[in-house]
């Protein structure tokens, strides 16, 4: 319990840290660096170390405002998913109550005007419960434009007694009078270690998987802890195969065509998924460019397939992995219209073994 339990980013616990010892804790933050990482939790904490009966660089996470701060998460968090469950967008914000520890998220695909709003009304009341309110706008990028000025206002003329944290991955995305007037932390990706140290102790996951999950979270914690290895594999087996087929033939006689047909039609079976697939493949297009311009680079996401990666890299070279990037960026922009994404596959197989027969590497 405390910030000694933050993973990764010392640089942002320190800075917490000494915000909380020096007493002087600024009126706005903003938080701001890749999903996933910990920005919330930081926030958090931060907002328990505000309110802790036991004052001081951290939160004990056991006086009675802790647990009271941890009942207002849990309470703000069933209204919000009560209120998401209403169909008529309108109605949503109707009757919003804030706690003295308020996440404000966005109720519809924006923060809504309204939320905003509320945020100021009580904002400058005097709090319920603890010494001090704190106000979390996660996704601080998604506010709509029209409360972008009201929030502005509130910031302008902070109350004595609140503390907004704001929470986005790029604090560019703010207007710059709204990123002018916040105190900014800054967050980085966790590092691999660090990831591979806690899926050790959290899963049950191998060692060769532990790195595998840490590389293809790229820093991030939440996306590592949700790793499937099983998973991973069925939608990376499609490319494996597909960059197989492609890789090892040429035209003629030799070229295993139903290798390549079938790989696309799995490829392109779940439209559903077409994100992930895409993603997958954009992973496995990295590796092997990394690897064509260093065949020792160690610096790749499937780590557990470099030999495979070598080889297919020596033998598509950089023609045709030039084609295999415009093929899924092509993919990428037609998934959101109505095109078959098993024929932009087999395309795209085709081309690449069209291209000319591959040399050895």
């Amino acid at each position: 319990m405390g910030l000694d339990s933050f993973l990764g980013n010392p640089q942002a616990v320190t800075a917490v840290r000494e915000m909380l010892a020096s007493g002087r804790v600024p009126g706005a933050l903003l938080f701001s660096g890749p999903d996933g990482v910990g920005k919330k939790t930081l926030a958090l904490m931060l907002a328990k170390g505000l309110v802790c009966e036991r004052a001081g660089a951290d939160f004990c996470g056991e006086c009675a405002r802790c647990r009271k701060a941890d009942q207002m998460l849990a309470a703000a968090r069933e209204d919000f998913a009560r209120r998401r469950e209403i169909k008529e967008s309108a109605r949503r914000v109707e009757g919003l109550i804030y706690f003295d520890l308020q996440i404000i998220e966005p109720i519809t695909k924006f923060i809504l005007a309204e939320q905003i709003r509320q945020l100021r009304a009580i904002a400058y009341t005097r709090p319920f419960e603890f010494p001090r309110r704190i106000f979390i706008v996660d996704e601080a990028q998604t506010i709509h434009w029209q409360a972008v000025d009201l929030l502005l206002k509130v910031l302008e003329e902070p109350p004595e007694t609140t503390n907004f944290i704001l929470i986005c991955p790029n604090a560019f995305e703010l207007r710059p009078t709204i990123r002018s007037r916040c105190t900014r932390v800054g967050f980085k990706p966790v590092g691999e270690a660090i990831i591979q140290d806690l899926l050790a102790r959290e899963t049950k996951l191998s060692a060769p998987q532990r790195e595998l999950a840490a590389r293809v979270a790229g820093g991030t914690v939440a996306r590592a802890k949700a790793f499937d290895s099983a998973e991973y594999d069925r939608r990376r087996q499609p490319w494996v195969d597909f960059l197989e087929a492609t890789a090892a033939h040429g035209t003629g006689p030799s070229t295993n065509w139903r290798q390549i047909f079938d790989s696309a039609r799995a490829l392109a079976e779940n439209r559903g998924e077409l994100d992930g697939t895409l993603e997958v493949g954009y992973s496995l297009l990295s590796d092997l460019m990394r690897l064509m311009l260093d065949p020792a680079a160690d610096a790749i996401v499937n780590i557990d397939l470099k030999p495979r990666l070598k080889d297919w890299a020596g033998k598509l070279r950089l023609e045709r992995i030039e084609k295999l990037k415009a093929g899924l960026d092509q993919a990428y922009r037609l998934q959101i219209r109505n095109v078959n994404p098993q024929l932009g596959f087999e395309t795209l197989g085709m081309d690449l073994i069209s291209t000319g027969a591959p040399r050895s590497a």
